[in-house]
């Protein structure tokens, strides 16, 4: 039987992006394996999450703020420093300190550089690229200064060691296949009438509308199959982050009238979707379609497959990491006919059938208990 650690992860937010899903799993099932564990998030309304933890979580607050992007980073980061560092760590000490992004991980090495934590982990999902010197000197800062970094697949462990040199251990995400699964609840009727869901087939795909999902592509190539599919639904779901996308968001709106593309019919934008939601809407469409750019790992790709619906994604990595060509549909993302073929092409029965029956057992691997033990062997060098 492992020594129960007291374990404490940050994260940058409430509300459901990858990061903030893999922070909540990763609790969750390392409070199953019997330690202590506290999640830390900045909680910008004061609502917390979306779904009840078994863990404990406090809330860290977050005030709102006007001004740009960089002043946005600072004053998150030091609302970390202000409630962690005014007596709070010395009450609760932890044995592990583990920050999921950039924001948590500045404010955690401040908390080091003043002695009131020993040391630090953080898992880099992804790295961006900044045109802001501030946001790329707190990205920068947020690899090199950790003392033990982690990141999720392959291609990011490669990245960490070429531009950064640092040998960053694996760990996997996972998925939860009795929150995600096939089986209907009985919601499913009642949400596709609430999201006006009635058209054939439905598309969907989480994240919401920013470049690195490449939704303007992904609208163009919608706009192809609705000429020989004019019933089809385009779902696009999610949305909720912390950069200003609104350039790129009126430049998707602007080809939406060019496409003519009537939104509330062909097109649904339903925003975030509440939390206990995301597994019937997985079981709303006939495939999901995740043509993105640029990825840490793509939680939602392993959930809709949970859910039991066909996949279509980006060939490159990471996704080609854990995917091959028999359990999704794998398409050049900057490719417009191409994500438009594989479009009309995953709605055919057998093509969807085969692509669900060999996706299947990918989830038997990809799982949080996996992943928690995973975490348990790296926090054990620190």
């Amino acid at each position: 039987m492992p020594v129960p650690r007291r374990i404490a992860l940050f994260v940058y937010s409430t509300k459901p992006r990858g990061g903030v899903v893999h922070a909540i799993e990763l609790a969750e099932a390392l409070h199953q394996q019997g330690h202590f564990v506290c999640l830390y998030a900045l909680d910008k309304d004061g609502t917390g999450f979306q779904r009840k933890l078994h863990c404990n979580y406090r809330p860290v607050p977050a005030r709102p703020i006007t001004g740009d992007t960089d002043r946005l980073i600072q004053q998150r980061i030091q609302e970390f420093v202000d409630y962690l560092g005014n007596g709070h760590l010395q009450a609760h000490p932890y044995d592990i300190y583990h920050a999921q992004d950039c924001i948590s991980a500045n404010a955690l090495l401040i908390l080091r550089q003043r002695g009131l934590i020993p040391h630090f982990i953080r898992t880099v999902h992804h790295i961006d690229d900044f045109n802001s010197p501030y946001l790329q000197a707190c990205q920068e800062r947020s690899i090199l200064e950790p003392d033990l970094c982690l990141c999720v697949s392959d291609y990011w462990q490669k990245e960490l060691q070429t531009h950064y040199q640092i040998w960053a251990p694996q760990i996997i995400n996972g998925v939860d296949s009795k929150r995600f699964s096939t089986i209907a609840d009985n919601s499913e009727i009642g949400l596709k009438d609430n999201l006006g869901l009635k058209g054939a087939p439905i598309y969907l795909t989480v994240g919401g509308i920013e470049p690195r999902k490449n939704s303007i592509r992904l609208l163009q190539a919608f706009a192809q199959v609705l000429t020989t599919h004019p019933h089809a639904q385009l779902v696009i779901a999610g949305g909720a982050t912390l950069f200003d996308y609104q350039t790129y968001r009126d430049d998707f709106f602007d080809w939406v009238k060019q496409l003519g593309i009537e939104v509330g019919r062909s097109l649904i934008l339903p925003g975030v979707i509440a939390d206990h939601t995301m597994p019937a809407l997985y079981r709303c469409a006939d495939a999901f379609v995740f043509p993105s750019l640029k990825e840490g790992w793509g939680l939602v790709v392993l959930e809709a497959i949970a859910s039991g619906i066909p996949v279509l994604t980006t060939h490159a990595p990471p996704f080609t990491e854990f995917l091959n060509p028999q359990q999704a549909l794998l398409i050049d993302a900057e490719n417009t006919d191409a994500i438009a073929q594989a479009m009309v092409k995953i709605i055919q029965p057998k093509i969807a059938q085969t692509l669900v029956q060999h996706s299947r057992s990918i989830c038997q691997t990809y799982t949080w208990e996996n992943s928690a033990q995973m975490h348990l062997e790296q926090y054990l060098k620190v």
